[in-house]
């Protein structure tokens, strides 16, 4: 849509007044000569005033911005790549999720959540983190590896971050040129070379991502059985880690079945390392996503650990809501029976 051009009135280009200009001499020789003068010399001085105010303003606008850097610097602000420590009591303030190398990256730090730190912001990366027992520092090697870390320790938990500068992009997919055109071509309603390509591209993807998150979770199993539980818990994270984003599945389910066995499988490799409270919380997070096996979960003798607190019985009965007995309810009303 184009909006109306403004009508060109044409004006005196002495007083600048529109014409016709009864009171100009330059136009009618009604007045002297000196009134347009004057009225000249009165635009040409507020023109410098005008042009001082300005040079001034923007001298103002110079130093409030060097103030709000300088101010910026004061809040612990960190620049992108700088490198900082962080020492949290637990509960943590801080939610992680996987990146797109295989890292644990900070996706949100809120003091509403738990403790945390004004320099940890989303994007950051996680370059070490306490061992679960002493005073070890562990290289971060992978997500499962930094949320096993933090999840049984005891005690403090250290980490060393990298900042990131807000850039939360290592944890989104990459933009290619089919991506692109692929939002050129929805943008546009058209449905081209770059919708199929990258309709394709995500099949691919997604099938590949699905046989590496079961190969990882089957040897997360072997590994549990040959009581390699750490390195069972570790791989169980990673499983977690690689939950695609925005699923819907056949059964209009948001949640993949894979995740929700993994963090029951989680829950029982706390209770095999008799780390009560992060297994169940564990199983608690099991159950939320919708693990239904609760006869599993009373009986499984993995479990046998968890099973001895009060916490446990709370938290099934919870999510395993009672079958009603419509029965006893239709002979409760009358309804059913015989007529003597």
């Amino acid at each position: 849509m184009q909006s109306l051009v403004p009508t060109q009135v044409p004006t005196c280009p002495m007083c600048k007044a529109a014409a016709p200009a009864p009171d100009c001499v330059w136009r009618s020789q009604r007045l002297p000569s000196s009134r347009c003068q004057t009225r000249r010399q009165a635009a040409f001085s507020v023109s410098k005033q005008v042009t001082r105010r300005q040079s001034h303003l923007r001298s103002a606008t110079e130093v409030k911005n060097e103030e709000s850097q300088t101010d910026a610097s004061d809040d612990g602000m960190l620049k992108e790549g700088e490198v900082y420590e962080v020492e949290l009591v637990k509960p943590l303030g801080i939610r992680f999720a996987r990146g797109s190398d295989g890292g644990a990256y900070v996706t949100r730090s809120d003091p509403n959540l738990g403790n945390t730190d004004t320099m940890v912001q989303p994007g950051d990366k996680i370059l070490k983190v306490s061992a679960s027992f002493g005073n070890d520092i562990w290289d971060a090697i992978n997500y499962g590896q930094v949320m096993y870390a933090i999840k049984t320790r005891n005690g403090q938990v250290y980490m060393q971050l990298k900042s990131n500068g807000g850039d939360i992009s290592v944890m989104q997919e990459a933009e290619t040129p089919a991506s692109k055109q692929f939002k050129q071509e929805r943008s546009g309603g058209d449905y081209g070379e770059g919708t199929r390509e990258m309709q394709s591209r995500n099949y691919i993807t997604r099938k590949e991502n699905e046989r590496k998150r079961r190969e990882m979770f089957d040897d997360a199993l072997d590994k549990f059985k040959q009581k390699d539980i750490e390195g069972a818990l570790v791989l169980f994270e990673e499983v977690l880690g690689m939950e695609p984003p925005n699923y819907l599945g056949d059964d209009f389910s948001r949640i993949t079945q894979i995740f929700r066995v993994s963090q029951y499988n989680i829950s029982c490799c706390y209770s095999a390392m008799n780390q009560v409270d992060a297994g169940l919380d564990a199983l608690e997070a099991a159950l939320r996503s919708g693990f239904e096996q609760f006869n599993k979960v009373r009986e499984d003798p993995n479990l046998d650990n968890l099973r001895k607190n009060e916490r446990f019985d709370k938290i099934v009965n919870q999510y395993d809501e009672k079958v009603i007995d419509f029965s006893g309810l239709k002979n409760f009303f009358g309804f059913g029976k015989k007529k003597s």
